[in-house]
């Protein structure tokens, strides 16, 4: 499961102006015109080109739940782009990112501290260049440990070591995430 990649997808849907469309139709008809056509709506969902073309005429009004799924997830890909961009722009340059996780921490510090991972539910702002970092590796289809790599950097400069004024050797491990959520 991706939880960074999607907690960082679902900050900037935060971001929306409007809500994406609800119907079926109206979903599959934002589909073909950003793909320009139905046979490339059927290949991105799995489907016939015949299908599409009976969601786009209304002639098929409710979807497997499945084929629901699918494309309310390429439709909100494919959402509002220019306010996305401006949302990770933001972030980027002058807002930062928020992340809450609740995961286990471990480190490696000076001998005679102990180092055993333990469960924490941590909210830290991480600054501007955190968030240019995660949102770059993300579109350059960085793996999820990546992403957990940089997110686990962040809170070990911002958190641990406060801007590096103590723990100056500490080195946090970022493992077994219950869950983690950002925010802009």
């Amino acid at each position: 499961m991706e939880q960074v990649a999607d907690g960082l997808d679902e900050v900037l849907q935060k971001a929306f102006t409007r809500p994406i469309p609800k119907s079926a139709g109206a979903q599959m008809r934002y589909l073909v015109k950003q793909l320009k056509g139905t046979r490339q709506v059927a290949e991105v969902l799995g489907i016939t080109q015949r299908t599409v073309e009976r969601y786009v005429k209304d002639q098929i009004r409710k979807p497997r739940p499945e084929l629901a799924a699918r494309m309310e997830r390429e439709v909100k890909k494919r959402w509002q782009p220019q306010i996305r961009a401006r949302a990770r722009q933001t972030a980027a340059t002058t807002g930062g990112i928020v992340v809450d996780t609740r995961a286990r921490f471990g480190y490696t510090a000076a001998p005679g501290t102990t180092d055993d991972a333990r469960l924490r539910h941590l909210t830290v702002a991480l600054p501007p260049e955190y968030a240019a970092r995660l949102f770059d590796a993300q579109d350059a289809g960085a793996p999820e440990q990546q992403l957990r790599d940089i997110a686990a950097e962040g809170l070990q400069e911002i958190y641990f070591k406060d801007h590096g004024r103590r723990a100056g050797g500490l080195l946090v491990e970022f493992t077994d995430i219950d869950h983690i959520e950002f925010d802009l």
